[in-house]
């Protein structure tokens, strides 16, 4: 069983569905079936981590709903509500050359192209256009702001080395 440093969040069992112990699930994975292409789950809630195993799922709405293994009635599924749904990264498709998955990127330092510490990537935001990155300030920051700063691969950030728990930005560290 992997470590929760070798897992990537791929959604959150978010409510109950019906009476038959059937949850809702809120998918991070774009389309949101992906997350079902991963039969073996690991349920992480206040700091447990549980194996479980998908039985059945089908689409509802823009959402899904899944039946777990072992999980037959109402009561039992909301003990799951608000679990976030990891699988080991190993089991993650490999990408081309420089993308990447948002877990890779949280928790790199971010420096500007001068050398500035911002921060480090605390976690992304999809917003259409293109996604942010959400930055906190560390104690190594230049100052204690929180900042949005856009995901724009050869734009604004110009060097990732996930190695070096490092990503370099062209950005005003004013803004």
């Amino acid at each position: 069983m992997g470590s929760a440093s070798e897992e990537a969040v791929l959604g959150r069992i978010s409510a109950v569905f019906g009476i038959k112990g059937w949850v809702k699930v809120h998918s991070f994975t774009d389309p949101v079936e992906n997350i079902l292409d991963y039969k073996q789950w690991h349920l992480l809630q206040d700091g447990r981590r549980q194996a479980v195993t998908v039985r059945e799922s089908k689409r509802h709405g823009k959402g899904l709903v899944v039946s777990l293994k072992g999980v037959d009635d109402r009561d039992q599924a909301q003990a799951y509500c608000g679990a976030e749904i990891a699988v080991d990264s190993a089991a993650l498709p490999a990408l081309p050359d420089g993308e990447y998955y948002w877990h890779q990127l949280e928790g790199l330092a971010v420096f500007t192209t001068s050398g500035i510490a911002l921060g480090q990537v605390d976690h992304l935001l999809e917003t259409g256009a293109n996604d942010v990155l959400v930055v906190r300030a560390t104690v190594d920051s230049v100052d204690d702001r929180e900042r949005l700063i856009p995901y724009l691969p050869d734009q604004v950030v110009t060097a990732i080395d996930l190695a070096g728990k490092r990503m370099t930005v062209d950005w005003d560290p004013e803004f």
